[in-house]
């Protein structure tokens, strides 16, 4: 049996291959995935592919269109994210539709999740929802930044009635 000694170099190449490569891995789509063409923007958190398809994104909550001007303005940061017309990615995660029927997915467009651009600017709140959770701690991490940088609608009180609370009528 042969023996390799690694040097403090070969150490390092390994170490950043590996670092690069789980990089990569969080950039790209994981899971099953079907292409959706953006036929409008429902609100911050929905959209309607081409083929009538509806969906939600998944792990985010924004303000409700009456949610007045939160809701409106949730829903045109998604417009200029997907545009109608792109072609953006669908993954699933272990529940694919809820119970209205929508697709429930992470959305990708050239390698960037649309749902934590989302909540990482500050346009959407997070909302974790078993048992589709596999993305939830990154997009807690987004949420943290961006209330702490007052990115978005934090800057205007804009979640002060969570999305799932105005639902509710509990404000």
């Amino acid at each position: 049996m042969r023996v390799v000694r690694l040097d403090s170099d070969m150490i390092t190449r390994i170490v950043l291959t590996c670092i690069a490569l789980l990089a990569s891995a969080r950039c790209t789509p994981a899971q099953s995935t079907q292409s959706c063409t953006v036929a409008h923007v429902s609100d911050g958190d929905s959209i309607k592919c081409r083929d009538g398809s509806r969906v939600r994104l998944i792990g985010i909550d924004a303000p409700e269109l009456d949610q007045e001007p939160f809701g409106k303005r949730s829903r045109a940061a998604l417009e200029r994210r997907i545009p109608a017309g792109s072609v953006v990615a669908l993954e699933f995660d272990v529940q694919p539709r809820d119970r209205y029927g929508r697709y429930l997915a992470y959305v990708w467009l050239d390698g960037r999740l649309i749902n934590e651009e989302q909540v990482a600017e500050g346009f959407a709140a997070t909302l974790t929802v078993p048992p589709n959770v596999r993305l939830a701690e990154r997009f807690r991490t987004a949420l943290a930044s961006a209330r702490e940088r007052q990115a978005g609608l934090w800057a205007d009180d804009g979640f002060q009635c969570r999305p799932e609370d105005h639902r509710r009528k509990r404000c």
